[in-house]
């Protein structure tokens, strides 16, 4: 049997139509087929932040072209006009209403990157069209929406790739099979971290929707609210009606990787304590929360976040420690370090090229690699680094995490289907109220 001491030294590094908005979409599945090489012509829908990581990704191929920039908002448009002129060399064209891209049958992929309560219904929306879809994590904005869209890959036979892109860090890949082989022995414990010190988002008043803003179709499938100052374009990630909270936000990323280094699925209970601390403010969710999952062979994952008005712990502002028997490993986008039961460090290895961690950005390398795999994907049906069945999985520990924060005790889940066994009041969260006409169907 190989010593742990001789691995160290060896290793080094289908067709349909479906109404939804009012709008029956055909579906042109079989329409432009990719050869190996071919161009893949790609709309990118939601254009103000994330969105710039996407096209950046996208230009580093050469058989890739942004056909279309989408977005509700005239002023975030004319920004991203210029952005694309200066950093790709030329602009996409506009639309304001996706529906009209997905009708395009030259565009192949769709990139989301619209608020969350947007992400499913939209990329369903682009399966049903037969775009193949990279959609920004998290995947849903709840547990309904994580199924109906699995469903949707299943029945209309496209690549979906979620943006979780450490799935595609070399040093994180590296990591997980060595763990696979036994480095650090029995891996029991995964531990995900984010610390940040956000402001406050005030109290939102009333005001007349900017002339420059479709609000109707920013709202989508969302039950109406009137406008408010605080909740365009970024804050909306605190209010429960179209976001999900720091769990989805930033957990999604470091619980992702928990769960694939610990080789586990839907746990066995969940149990979130916290609260929202700083700030009386708007925000909806825990600004500081704990939450902790269990699995079998008794192994757990444990999540903290401190997002904001509290002093940062002393450690990088996210990442990953997994705990084995034999040793120890951490995690970032950027590392992978390996330690022995002392503490000791045997080996560390550094990503080629640094991704950004903590703006709201984040662009990097990664996005590189984890769009190029998406394009393998498509152009040579190699496998997805993130596919959406296994991605939706860590979307799900969030949105987990979440109803165990409401429902204010310890949840005991059926792993196989991720619902929850002992309160009526977390199951309550499963699915959202829609807007009349909007809500997401095969």
């Amino acid at each position: 049997m190989t010593t742990r001491r001789d691995f160290i030294k060896k290793t080094t590094t289908g067709t349909a139509a479906v109404t939804l908005g009012s709008m029956v979409l055909p579906s042109w599945a079989n329409a432009h087929i990719l050869g190996a090489n071919d161009q893949i012509n790609c709309a990118v829908i939601g254009v103000r932040s994330r969105a710039k990581a996407h096209v950046l990704a996208i230009h580093q191929d050469a058989n890739a072209k942004i056909l279309y920039s989408c977005d509700v908002d005239d002023t975030i448009i004319e920004e991203h006009n210029a952005w694309c002129q200066e950093h790709i060399g030329y602009v996409p064209k506009v639309e304001k209403d996706f529906r009209k891209v997905l009708e395009d049958e030259d565009v192949d992929a769709i990139f989301i990157a619209t608020p969350e309560h947007w992400h499913a219904p939209m990329a369903i929306m682009g399966l049903q069209a037969g775009k193949h879809v990279y959609v920004e994590k998290p995947c849903s904005h709840n547990p309904y929406e994580n199924d109906l869209l699995v469903a949707a890959r299943n029945k209309y036979g496209k690549k979906v790739q979620m943006g979780n892109q450490q799935r595609s860090a070399k040093t994180s890949q590296s990591a997980v099979e060595d763990i696979k082989k036994g480095i650090i022995g029995e891996v029991f414990k995964g531990e995900a971290y984010y610390s940040n010190n956000r402001g406050s988002i005030g109290n939102g008043k009333m005001i007349d929707v900017p002339q420059t803003l479709d609000w109707e179709l920013w709202q989508g499938p969302a039950p109406r609210e009137r406008y408010r100052d605080n909740i365009h374009p970024y804050n909306w990630h605190w209010f429960r009606n179209w976001g999900t909270g720091e769990i989805h936000n930033n957990g999604t990323h470091e619980i992702d990787i928990c769960r694939w280094a610990l080789g586990v699925d839907l746990p066995d209970t969940v149990t979130a304590f916290g609260g929202k601390f700083a700030y009386n403010d708007d925000w909806e969710f825990p600004d500081n929360q704990q939450v902790t999952y269990t699995f079998p062979g008794n192994k757990f994952i444990t999540w903290t976040s401190h997002s904001r008005g509290i002093m940062k712990p002393e450690r990088p502002g996210r990442g990953i420690t997994i705990y084995g028997s034999e040793g120890t490993i951490e995690l970032s986008r950027n590392f992978y370090k390996l330690y022995d039961l002392g503490g000791n460090p045997i080996k560390i290895e550094y990503e080629k090229e640094l991704s950004a961690t903590t703006n709201t950005q984040g662009i990097g390398a990664l996005d590189v690699d984890h769009v190029a795999n998406f394009f393998s994907a498509i152009r040579k049906d190699t496998f997805l680094n993130s596919e959406i069945r296994d991605a939706s999985v860590s979307t799900m520990l969030c949105h987990l995490g979440n109803m165990a924060h409401d429902a204010g005790h310890t949840l005991q889940v059926d792993a196989k289907t991720g619902k929850v066994l002992n309160s009526e009041k977390a199951m309550q969260s499963w699915k959202r109220d829609y807007e009349k006409g909007w809500e997401p169907k095969l």
